[in-house]
Formats: structure tokens, C-alpha cells, sequence
């Protein structure tokens, strides 16, 4: 039973949350030969001020290429 855990930022609407739960599990169908009814995706929206990289939180960078 795959189980896959995608986290992005928050502000993905439904729709794309959507497809990205079918082409997850499409490529699990054709790569790996599994079961759509046994594939599970959960996506995890995490806020931008408790998401860093490139040494700083994603809100400042953000606030930072708006300048």
C-alpha cells in the first residue's frame, strides 16, 4: 500500500491539489504496477513563516523578491 506525503506552501486551490493526488497515482499505477484503491496521498499545507530555505523563512524571501 504506497503512502505518500507531498508538503508544499500554503495557497494551492482544490483543484490543484487534485491533480496532483491523480498524477501521483497514475505514476505509481504505470511505474510500479500498484493500486490506485491502495495508494494513498496526503498533501500538507505548511504556512510560510514555518517554511525556510536559502537560510531564510519563505515569507521573508517572498517579502524580499518583492523589493
Amino acid at each position: 500500500m504506497p503512502y505518500v506525503n507531498v508538503q508544499i506552501t500554503k495557497g494551492a486551490t482544490r483543484q490543484q491539489k487534485a491533480e496532483i493526488v491523480k498524477d501521483i497515482t497514475d505514476s505509481l499505477v504505470r511505474v510500479l504496477g500498484k493500486k490506485p484503491e491502495y495508494t494513498h496521498v496526503v498533501i500538507q499545507e505548511i504556512a510560510d513563516e514555518d517554511w525556510g530555505f536559502s537560510g531564510m523563512l519563505t515569507d521573508d524571501w517572498k517579502a524580499a523578491q518583492a523589493e
